[in-house]
């Protein structure tokens, strides 16, 4: 736990605005900005177009439709992360490095909806889900102190393994019947690009080891190269210029259903969310405040109703990131706003986008891959920071984690359940939030079981929300940082 978080009597302790001289503040020069700001590109690309990609098919559009929703998510992306990266007043933007990505968690119930009442549901819902995001943001971000490590740590460990599998598809390939799936020369080159990887790290400091991602992908590409898994072709077939096109679908129309929906998939969201965010807060030594937090859930609603009249999709915080900044240490949220600036134009330029989108799947695959299990270390460390002795804590990480990756190592088994328990119970990162979210109260926060009226409070007001999620903290003791911290 850094200094920052630890706890100290209300008289002494309040929380301290950040300043100017911070490294999460410092503005490198111009190169390096550009040359840090491609690699969170070239690691976060893959995700963002992964999401249109599936969903295009899905609601049986042509290639130009699904070049439409590739454009738009992009355009998106980069807003929100400049927004997050840069803020706007005291409104939106958590500033911090954060780079912002359309969730998976969208995926299914934009399909469902889609074959159900067409895609003018789907953004009708998603407007109206915006909106809510935008109206429930700062009341979420009160309930900071209800994720100590014990529980955000459970959440990123299981936000970086369920999100391999993802990256496992990019090298092996997506249809498990075609004859070149797990073709040995593609998973030997991921691994190239995991081992250059390594190396780079290893044997360079400074500026070289903090791109070692970006140089194992330029080199992992150029390998691809005479094994004719570079195919540009496409570029030729798109326009320099584009833009979004609003309401390219038609008009929005709403449906109670498909509202209800995409409002749970907002909190969902948020839950994602909160995790990534607390997470780079303390990598970066930089703690949040609910209001901090508030500003970034907001930039997440702000994604959805923006995404409702361009043809795009909410956007979360993306873990791979998060991932890169534990790994190379760079702190500057500037870097993260070149990314933001290159995510525009993209969206702008198809052309480029087109560049990008070509770069051979293992590739992309091999360094995601990697940086998803960095999540997952991460998650691990901050476990380190749990007391286990004398408590359930144990057994609350065992629950959340044996339920939690059941979707991620069989998707289809909750398919026999309702349409709604599958949005919230088929995703690991939700199931793993609801678990150990409400199994850390029910152990660590109720001084009894079942509760009489009113102990809930009572704990919380006598300080029994923890930094550890298992002893009580000091009465009265006030925190000021997220995952370490609550505030009474």
């Amino acid at each position: 736990m850094s200094e920052s978080a630890v706890l100290t009597p209300p008289t002494t302790r309040r929380y301290v605005p950040s300043t100017s001289d911070h490294p999460v503040d410092e503005i490198l020069p111009t190169p390096r900005l550009v040359t840090l700001g491609l690699q969170h590109l070239f690691i976060m690309y893959a995700g963002a177009v992964a999401v249109p990609l599936i969903v295009g098919p899905a609601v049986h559009l042509d290639k130009q439709g699904i070049g439409i929703l590739i454009g738009a998510d992009l355009l998106v992306s980069g807003i929100c992360t400049l927004i997050q990266a840069v803020g706007i007043g005291r409104i939106f933007g958590i500033r911090l490095p954060v780079v912002a990505g359309a969730t998976f968690t969208v995926l299914s119930p934009m399909i469902t909806i889609a074959s159900q009442y067409g895609l003018r549901s789907v953004y009708g819902a998603m407007m109206i889900s915006g909106i809510f995001g935008l109206l429930v943001a700062k009341p979420f971000s009160m309930i900071l102190r209800f994720f100590p490590p014990l529980v955000t740590g459970t959440i990123i460990a299981v936000i970086g393994l369920s999100l391999i599998g993802a990256d496992v598809g990019l090298i092996a390939g997506a249809d498990a019947t075609a004859p070149s799936y797990g073709a040995v020369s593609h998973i030997l080159l991921a691994g190239l690009v995991i081992l250059m990887l390594v190396v780079i790290t290893r044997l360079f400091t400074g500026f070289v080891g903090q791109i070692a991602v970006l140089l194992a992908i330029v080199i992992g590409t150029l390998v691809a190269w005479p094994m004719g898994l570079l195919d540009f072709s496409s570029v030729h077939t798109v326009g320099w210029f584009g833009g979004p096109k609003i309401f390219y679908f038609g008009g929005p129309q709403f449906k109670a259903s498909a509202i209800i929906s995409l409002c749970i998939v907002m909190l969902v969201t948020y839950t994602e969310s909160t995790a990534d965010m607390l997470a780079v807060s303390e990598m970066v030594d930089r703690p949040v405040s609910p209001s901090d937090l508030a500003r970034g859930l907001r930039t997440d609603g702000l994604s959805a109703l923006i995404a409702s009249f361009t043809n795009s999709f909410p956007d979360t915080a993306y873990a791979e990131n998060v991932g890169i900044v534990g790994m190379t240490g760079v702190r500057s949220r500037w870097v993260v706003a070149v990314c933001g600036v290159l995510l525009v134009i993209l969206g702008l330029i198809p052309k480029a986008s087109q560049v990008i989108a070509n770069i051979p799947g293992p590739v992309i695959g091999g360094a995601a891959t990697v940086m998803f299990a960095m999540v997952t270390a991460i998650g691990i460390r901050t476990l380190h920071k749990v007391e286990f002795e004398g408590n359930h804590n144990l057994l609350i990480i065992a629950v959340s984690l044996s339920i939690g990756l059941i979707p991620a190592v069989a998707p289809t088994f909750y398919e026999k359940f309702p349409a709604n328990f599958q949005v919230i119970f088929g995703s690991s990162i939700t199931s793993t939030v609801i678990v150990v979210f409400f199994l850390n109260l029910f152990f660590n926060h109720w001084t009894s079981f079942p509760p009489r009226r009113g102990v809930l409070r009572t704990a919380i007001e006598h300080g029994a929300v923890t930094g550890d999620g298992g002893s009580p903290a000091p009465a009265g003791a006030r925190f000021a940082s997220g995952p370490a911290t609550a505030d009474s």
